[in-house]
């Protein structure tokens, strides 16, 4: 088993690649519909108001924006114990760190072509509007995570790969991860961090069981 979590500019095709690697490997896909689905059945239901509501000053002590970060916490912690999975965002890298059986990757691309991919993608005619959209994506990302954890969203420190599909085209980084993580599931990691050592909740595990419709633990 192993895990892999993507962390993606908006623009940068990293939701497809999380997706089609997930197909080609079997692995379950998790964004941020899915774990909203499990917050809401473990018992967080003001997940998306508190996600998108930034993290400032303020707001970085506030009791919701707390909680949700320790739930969702939590939830990425269960579903990487699970395994077999590909989770996109949601800071996940940076709560999977230093785990041997976790590949972190951060896709990127330049401005200029995530602004063109989302105009196409999306139907947008005004290059203005698609600029703000783009940036303003990067902005919240980038708040969250550093606020709540500590580190640059955009570090390349913080990653086992980066990936710049500017140059590289989604589907050779396809074929790029799947041969990474095929490697990974054959590596030892005994002795060693891994999502083995994670200590799960019985009631999440149960509801990701549910969520997911898969009673095993790969």
């Amino acid at each position: 088993m192993a895990v892999l979590t993507i962390s993606r500019e908006l623009g940068s095709e990293g939701a497809y690649l999380a997706k089609k690697v997930a197909q080609e490997l079997g692995y379950h896909f998790v964004d941020k519909a899915l774990m909203e689905k499990v917050l809401n059945q473990y018992g967080f239901v003001q997940f998306e108001e508190a996600y998108e509501s930034g993290a400032g000053f303020w707001s970085r002590y506030d009791t919701l924006k707390s909680t949700m970060v320790k739930f969702l916490n939590r939830v990425i912690q269960a579903l990487a114990y699970h395994g077999n999975m590909v989770i996109v965002g949601r800071g996940s890298f940076a709560v999977l760190d230093g785990l041997a059986d976790v590949l972190n990757v951060r896709v990127k691309a330049p401005l200029p072509i995530r602004i063109s991919r989302l105009m196409e993608q999306q139907g947008i005619t005004d290059l203005d509007k698609a600029e703000t959209l783009v940036k303003e994506s990067d902005k919240m990302r980038a708040i969250f995570v550093e606020s709540w954890y500590g580190v640059r969203w955009d570090a390349a420190s913080r990653f086992d790969l980066v990936i710049d599909t500017g140059k590289v085209s989604p589907d050779l980084a396809v074929i790029w991860l799947v041969k990474a993580l095929r490697d990974l599931e054959r590596r030892q990691v005994d002795g060693q961090p891994s999502t083995r050592k994670i200590q799960v909740d019985p009631v999440l595990a149960s509801v990701i069981s549910q969520v997911l419709e898969c009673e095993a633990v790969h």
